[in-house]
């Protein structure tokens, strides 16, 4: 395969559904395939990886000590006796952190190169891991059960943006006028503006609204960002003259 992993996200709308099982399975087939496979694993608390992957009582580092800084992500990377070809990085029982994007991403940077697969299974639910993975995954598998409200509010948010991009017809404004701001997805497709939390770094310089119309109140620069409900965020300075 290629020189940089391809990233795959397992996640589900809740506990139960087989998500762990599943991940350490298709890291399995695609290792017997003759793929180099990592799988992380985000679930704090609810760990079961390492026991389906046959490394438990191996593993001296897990993902809470790499993404906090404590050790190199290479330490915590335990290969499985039972399939060969697959690594895993274990979840820690407790850890009282938040899984932070940026961290995630900083730790796929460094060990994309050297796999060929690496698979991020995500706590149940919609919290900070199932955000993490999403923001730096190519691909999301969703493991569902026949529960109508679960399934609709994953996809809701698999098929949100990945990237959020403000552009402004004009980034210089004179006193009192006004500019509209754009947002783009990854894609380069519209987002609907009034779908997202709209601010102004210095109100007393410029504001904004819901629809992304900046209003420019006194000289200086400011920076506008808009948000999704999820945490993507995008910002553009403008300046007031």
């Amino acid at each position: 395969m290629g020189l940089s992993a391809k990233i795959v996200m397992v996640a589900s709308g809740k506990g139960g559904t087989g998500k762990s099982t599943l991940s350490v399975m298709l890291g399995a087939r695609l290792a017997a395939a003759g793929g180099k496979v990592l799988l992380i694993e985000l679930d704090s608390g609810l760990r079961s990886v390492d026991i389906i992957a046959g490394v438990y009582g191996k593993t001296v580092y897990d993902i809470a000590d790499v993404l906090s800084g404590r050790c190199e992500g290479a330490k915590a990377v335990v290969a499985s006796p039972v399939y060969p070809g697959l690594s895993v990085i274990s979840a820690p029982y407790e850890w009282s952190g938040t899984v932070q994007p940026a961290a995630l991403k900083k730790l796929l940077d460094k060990l994309s190169p050297v796999f060929d697969w690496v698979l991020v299974d995500t706590a149940a639910g919609l919290g900070a891991p199932f955000k993490a993975a999403l923001a730096v995954s190519e691909t999301v598998l969703l493991v569902l059960t026949p529960d109508g409200t679960r399934a609709k509010a994953m996809v809701t948010v698999w098929s949100g943006p990945k990237e959020l991009t403000l552009t402004a017809e004009k980034t210089q404004v004179t006193r009192g006028g006004t500019v509209t701001l754009a947002a783009a997805d990854e894609t380069g497709a519209a987002v609907d503006a009034s779908t997202l939390a709209w601010s102004s770094s210095d109100e007393a310089i410029a504001t904004v609204d819901e629809t992304g119309t900046v209003t420019a109140v006194a000289a200086g620069e400011v920076v506008i960002t808009a948000e999704t409900a999820y945490e993507i965020a995008g910002s553009v300075t403008i300046t007031i003259g």
